[in-house]
């Protein structure tokens, strides 16, 4: 506490005029040494119309005259439009938010905002939420109309009981999102796994990192970062693995700036094939072709073990298959990886270099890794570097599967997208015993005769009619599953009883037979927990509009209506409140790799983050993970005996225990092949599409937000200079790209990307869109329907394309200039007809 009050004062003491956060997303710099703490610097936004901007008040420290102390009240909750975590409060005037700012005392982000936490809460404000449930009369081509939610409620269950008399529990499928709260996703994992008996549940976390859970699983035996976040202040050599930090997570990358801009920088590797922020920074960029991130890393591992920069002691101790990763690595040195990759030899042996002779190594990855091909086992490859190297559980010396979404941490605890609350194996009867046990029901009510279905797959049981209901809450699959021509078809099927749960109007509650209008973040309680297993407390700030509910009401509601029971004719889901379901959820975690019994919301109230394990024995949390190589990583433990990294079968315990029987982290090898799509002399070019600073997911926030808005208001098209000369396209012109899915128009923009390489922001779909558009405009028009073997994750990022410039008059590209989509340094956007 003496901390936090130091860290309040020393921000106070010395406030600055407060910064243009969209012309500078990361703020200003506050620079600070190898091994000290990060210097506090509270950023805030308050709306108010006597600010120093005209309607708003904003500033680093939070304490402008005039709007903040207008504020009733400052409610805390963390960031929910990224997975970073930043912790803030809510400033409430007239029952309305009015305004965000961070808190100094968080052990994440030091009181510093991103432009997405400045902003988006704005979007609660927006005219068109959904205030009252829809039902479609008519069939798939009829029309929606509101109603009361005991109609709308009946329709669902009647519709759930006349599946489950009739084809049963496999015919009804639930797919969340990575934005609820832990105590929705644990609900609702109870109720579809427990009390209906389907297997069909999975989350959009799919297809954002699921392979960081999956890599971890088979490097460490279960989930969760081994890192944290604070080892960026101890790290000597930061290495991003497919990770723009900068514009996933602006706030961590302010903490890696304001290192680099103090005393003893560390070094900054940076491998992805579009430069940028993160590149300018970086000490070495690595820019290899798309699909070829597993042949880069083998060719790193390869050096780094011919170097002699391994710790032997640590492996003999601790690990388990490093016989077969040299094996495996040794005919792949940096001259193969060259010519895989087409990044030169000598600077694979420069990054190796850079790597091997770290004295404390972080390392992050994120969908540069996780949507390409050969996912999991090239992310795994990353956790054998740090495993070969010794760099765990010492400060500075992390690893970080990132996520992507805010809560997606806790869709993979509790069982939410595709795997067994409290990281419990589905194969192990033991586990699934010990959950019947914490549910209170016969073993044989949870299915787990086979993993839990994954998303592609349950698209492909809709597609062929055997699902015929599924309910999406907090997602809009109809802008981000892959090949959107397919998926459109698939979610419009009138076989198919399509219930979607949603604060807006969204391409996909077009789609839906029943639209159930929810609560957002700021108008409900529930925790969430970021990518360093950082646990945040979110209390409810404001009422939500008209007759919307909260996720979890709506789950506990459609669970009474069922009359879900369990084995003692007792309710099976008998809670009225949040907090009773994260008192049922710690009791599930408890002893568990993720263990959530220390917690409480009066603690979480009190201290802000917390990181599990929290426990009676560690109540403060746990910083890092695998401080003694105590890994969970036992055949009897262990949340997965791992897959077969190149076809994603299964092992079973018999075969892991004989990998495995000591409980070490395990070295897993891969080898390399080619991307089965390559370009071709119709389709010459990769396309890959990714994120912007700007947006989140598909902008159904954040384009309601005028300041986000207007930083990044449409689609556009980056391409090299070389590409777009041959293809006779100039900066802003209309182009057109095309793969054997579909087609997108959009406006270009010249990067210094990788020649060969086409890159599109996948945040644009139809619901603000000209009508004249037509299916044109969102990146999933293009993206094959294929995933990890491993991990089953999506892979947006391998497909082949060609460009062409449409007629018409160049104009501005709307992309932003000071991030990864800036123009090559020189160019002037059209401002007229060439």
């Amino acid at each position: 506490m003496a901390r936090e009050r130091d860290r309040e004062r020393s921000a106070a003491a010395s406030p600055e005029p407060p910064p243009d956060r969209i012309a500078e997303p990361w703020g200003r710099r506050t620079p600070y040494g190898r091994g000290e703490s990060w210097p506090v610097r509270v950023d805030s936004y308050v709306v108010d119309g006597a600010g120093p901007d005209g309607p708003d008040g904003a500033g680093p420290d939070g304490r402008n005259p005039g709007p903040v102390d207008r504020v009733d009240r400052w409610v805390p909750t963390a960031s929910n439009l990224h997975s970073n975590g930043d912790a803030m409060e809510l400033a409430v005037r007239d029952g309305r938010l009015v305004g965000v700012r961070g808190r100094a005392g968080d052990r994440v982000n030091h009181g510093r905002l991103d432009p997405k936490d400045l902003y988006g809460w704005q979007a609660l404000a927006s005219p068109d939420r959904l205030t009252r449930p829809l039902v479609r009369e008519g069939g798939a081509g009829g029309v929606q109309r509101e109603t009361d939610w005991d109609t709308a409620m009946t329709r669902i269950t009647d519709r759930t009981r006349a599946l489950l008399d009739g084809p049963g529990p496999a015919s009804i499928g639930f797919y969340t999102s990575g934005q609820l709260f832990l105590e929705e996703y644990y609900a609702l994992s109870l109720i579809a796994h427990g009390g209906l008996g389907t297997k069909h549940l999975d989350g959009s976390t799919r297809l954002c990192t699921a392979t960081a859970g999956e890599a971890l699983k088979e490097s460490f035996g279960c989930d969760g970062q081994p890192g944290s976040y604070t080892d960026i202040d101890h790290a000597d050599t930061i290495a991003l693995f497919g990770h723009n930090m900068a514009e996933t997570q602006g706030v961590l990358w302010s903490r890696i700036l304001d290192r680099v801009a103090g005393p003893d920088p560390p070094v900054v590797l940076c491998v992805d094939p579009r430069p940028g922020p993160v590149s300018q920074a970086a000490t070495l960029h690595l820019q290899p072709k798309p699909g070829t991130n597993l042949a880069l890393m083998n060719g790193l591992l390869h050096e780094v073990i011919a170097g002699g920069w391994t710790d032997t002691a640590y492996i003999e101790a601790h690990v388990t298959g490093y016989d077969g990763l040299a094996r495996q690595v040794a005919g792949f040195p940096a001259e193969a990886a060259a010519e895989a990759t087409g990044v030169p030899a000598e600077q694979i042996r420069a990054a190796a270099r850079l790597l091997g002779q770290a004295g404390r190594l972080l390392s992050t990855v994120l969908q540069g890794f996780y949507q390409s091909h050969q996912a999991t086992a090239a992310a795994v490859q990353v956790n054998n570097l740090h495993l070969i190297r010794g760099m765990l559980g010492r400060p500075g010396c992390g690893l970080l599967q990132m996520n992507g979404q805010p809560t997606a941490q806790n869709t993979r605890e509790c069982g939410a997208d595709g795997d067994l609350p409290g990281f419990r194996n589905w194969a192990n009867p033991r586990h699934i015993e010990e959950l019947a046990e914490v549910w209170n029901l016969t073993p044989d009510r949870i299915p787990h005769d086979g993993p839990p279905t994954h998303l592609m797959e349950m698209v492909r049981l809709a597609e062929e009619g055997s699902l015929l209901m599924l309910w999406v809450s907090g997602s809009n699959p109809a802008v981000s599953l892959p090949e959107l021509e397919r998926i459109r078809g698939v979610l419009g099927q009138d076989r198919l009883f399509l219930v979607v749960q949603d604060l807006f109007p969204t391409e996909t509650t077009e789609l839906a037979d029943v639209v159930l209008a929810a609560a957002g973040w700021g108008e409900k309680t529930g925790a969430f927990t970021n990518a360093d297993r950082t646990v945040h407390l979110s209390l409810k700030a404001v009422e939500p509009p008209g007759e919307a509910r909260p996720d979890l009401e709506i789950f506990l509601d459609f669970a009474r209506r069922m009359d879900l029971r369990d084995a003692h004719g007792a309710p099976l889901a008998p809670w009225r409140e949040p907090e009773e379901v994260f008192e049922a959820w710690k009791e599930c975690s408890r002893g568990r790799p993720c263990d959530y019994s220390g917690l409480s919301y009066a603690l979480l109230r009190e201290r802000g983050g917390i990181q599990w394990p929290c426990t009676a024995e560690h109540p403060e949390g746990t910083e890092r993970l695998y401080t003694r190589g105590d890994f969970r990583s036992r055949p009897e433990d262990c949340e997965s005996y791992g897959r077969d990294l190149f076809t994603g079968t299964p092992l079973d315990q018999d075969a892991y225990r004989a990998l495995n029987p000591d409980g070490k982290a395990v070295l897993r090898a891969a080898a390399y092949v080619p991307p089965p799509e390559q370009p071709d002399q119709d389709y010459p070019l990769w396309v890959t599409t990714g994120r912007t600073l700007f947006q989140f997911h598909t902008r159904t926030r954040t384009g309601r937000v005028p300041r986000l808005r207007s930083a990044a208001p449409d689609m556009w098209i980056e391409v090299s200079a070389a590409d777009a000369a041959a293809a006779a396209i100039a900066e802003g012109d209309l182009a057109e790209v095309t793969t054997r899915r579909g087609t997108v128009r959009a406006r270009a923009r010249i990067t210094g990307i990788r020649e060969g390489v086409l890159f599109l922001p996948f945040h644009y779909g139809y619901w603000d869109a000209p009508e004249e558009d037509g299916h044109h405009r969102a990146a999933n028009e293009l993206t094959p329907t294929t995933w990890d073997p491993s991990s089953k994750q999506p892979l947006f990022k391998t497909g082949c394309a060609r460009i062409a410039r449409v007629a018409g008059l160049p104009g501005p590209a709307p992309a932003p200039v000071n991030t990864a989509s800036g123009p090559v340094r020189g160019l002037i956007p059209p401002a007229g007809p060439r």
